[in-house]
Formats: C-alpha cells, sequence, structure tokens
C-alpha cells in the first residue's frame, strides 16, 4: 500500500489499531466469533510467525481490519523457524477457522521476518505459509511492515518481539538502517520465572496482568534497559527525533519511559502494539480474490 494506507479506510492510527484489535482477539476468545462479510472483495492476508505469538489477519483491498487470529506458539526462535511442521500445522488450523469465519478460501499472504535473518530462514518462513495451503506472495522486513502502519517519516521503529528487538531507522519515509538483536519478551518473561520461582508459562501470563505490571516491573526493568540499549547502539549517528515501540512486549508498563531514559529520544508506544506488524506484513500482501 502507500503511504495514505491507514487513512484510506478512513480511521486515524488509534482506532484502526482498535479495529484490529476488536476482529482478531474474538477468534482466540470464542469458538463462535460473529461472522465477517467480506462480499466477494480482494483481500490481503499476513502471517507472522514470532517467536512467541503466531499471528493471521486479513484485510480488505483498502487495508481495514476484516478478521484475525492469533495463539501462542514456540515455533520460531529469534527468527529462525525450529518446528517446521508445527507450525504449518497451527497456521493450516488459523487459516481454516478464519475462513469459516469469512466464509470463503484464503489462498495468498505476505509474511515477514526479523532484519539480519539468512536468506535461507527467510525462505523458510515462505515455505511454512505454503506448507499451511497459502501461496507466499511477498516477504518484507519487520521494521518496514509495522511502518505500512504507522507511517513514520523521520525517527525510529523498535519493534520488542518474543526473542529479538528489531531496529530501524527512517529518514524521509524510508528505512535507511536496520539491526536485530536478540532480547525480548521471551527474557522478561524468563527473569520472572526466575525471580518469583515459578514456571515459564506462568511467567508469561503474569506480564500480560495489567495489574501485576507495578509489581513485576523493578525485575524486568533491567532486560528493558538491554532493549533500550539495543536502540541507542543502532540509532547512534542518526538524526532521529522520536522512536515508536511496537510488539506485545513494548506494552510493559513503563517500557517507553524506560527507552527515552537510555536513550535520550522521546518514545512513545501506540495502542495495541502487538498488531501492528502483523497488519503492516498484511498490507504487503497485494489484493486479490
Amino acid at each position: 500500500m502507500n503511504s495514505k494506507s491507514v487513512a484510506q479506510t478512513g480511521l486515524g492510527l488509534a482506532d484502526y489499531l482498535a479495529r484490529a484489535e476488536a476482529v482478531i482477539l474474538p477468534s482466540r476468545l470464542s469458538a463462535t466469533a460473529p461472522p465477517t462479510s467480506v462480499d466477494g472483495k480482494p483481500l490481503r492476508v499476513g502471517v507472522d510467525l514470532g517467536t512467541a505469538y503466531l499471528v493471521l489477519v486479513v484485510l480488505d483491498e483498502d487495508g481495514l481490519p476484516l478478521a484475525g487470529e492469533w495463539q501462542y506458539a514456540e515455533v520460531v526462535r529469534d527468527g529462525l523457524v525450529v518446528d517446521f511442521i508445527g507450525a504449518a500445522d497451527r497456521l493450516r488450523e488459523m487459516k481454516a477457522r478464519l475462513e469459516r469465519r469469512i466464509g470463503r478460501e484464503l489462498t495468498h499472504a505476505a509474511s515477514g521476518y526479523p532484519p539480519g535473518v539468512p536468506p535461507a530462514e527467510v525462505r523458510a518462513t515462505a515455505h511454512v505459509v505454503e506448507a499451511a495451503g497459502l501461496e507466499c506472495s511477498g516477504l518484507v522486513d519487520e521494521p518496514s511492515a509495522a511502518n505500512n502502519v504507522l507511517q513514520v517519516r523521520d525517527g525510529a521503529i523498535v519493534d520488542v518481539g518474543g526473542g529479538t528487538t528489531g531496529v530501524a531507522v527512517l529518514q524521509g519515509g524510508r528505512v535507511v538502517h536496520t539491526a536485530d538483536e536478540a532480547t525480548g519478551g521471551t527474557h522478561f518473561s524468563l527473569v520472572i520465572a526466575g525471580s518469583l520461582n515459578t514456571s515459564f508459562e506462568e511467567a508469561e501470563q503474569l506480564k500480560l496482568r495489567p495489574g501485576e505490571q507495578t509489581r513485576l516491573y523493578p525485575l524486568i526493568r533491567p532486560v528493558m534497559e538491554k532493549v533500550a540499549t539495543i536502540a541507542s547502539r543502532h540509532i547512534c549517528g542518526w538524526q532521529v527525533p522520536e522512536i515508536t515501540l511496537v510488539g506485545g512486549s513494548s506494552a510493559f508498563q513503563g517500557m517507553a519511559e524506560v527507552v527515552a531514559e537510555v536513550t535520550g529520544v522521546p518514545a512513545r508506544v501506540p495502542s495495541n502494539p502487538l498488531f501492528v506488524t502483523p497488519l503492516g506484513i498484511a498490507m504487503h500482501d497485494p489484493p486479490r480474490n
């Protein structure tokens, strides 16, 4: 899509992301999510194979979110597919559920990858999409995908994923530098589990509860500082007036403040940051029936 992608939907960014949340989360929470009519129009489809979550999202030709699904999945680690069969099986099941929901077959999708992933692993991502019964229409690096939604002209996008932190510096709306380093939400959970002597699974649930985040903040602040240090290193030497944080882990209480403190650059987190990159990946998919 062009630079007017979100504007074409008639929604501002906050309303656009709220719409995405409304059509993606119900299919995770209920097996009987309400059907969405697509009226035979061209669709854009995106697949985000993350370290912690697998996301499948469907947009109309103008980029309006129509339907989607996300689920916890340990099939990718630091951008590398470590469970090909599991990834393909889960994605195929998600595809089938969404097809029932919208009343038509999904035939194509774009996907994304963290910056710096070896070409062979990028191809593996495409192979997962195809093994699930979708033609892979294209692949896009995750920071560029995020900017399909955010439309940052000058600044940096920091994508705090499950296993890695991706950084993209933009000038004039163009990505001029990208990098990706280990450290993300999984590391938050590992620190919580070790500090509280609980399971990793319980730590994952604890960190998602807003009421627990004040208690957990002192434990994971050092990990936040590591994320901020990664961002600081990669924006050094570039004119960056603002940092925009995306990815599910960026929603943790205090994340923007820590990044701003360490980098010395104002930082913000849009609403529902988990869905920014998957939506941008779907925007990379040319609309087709």
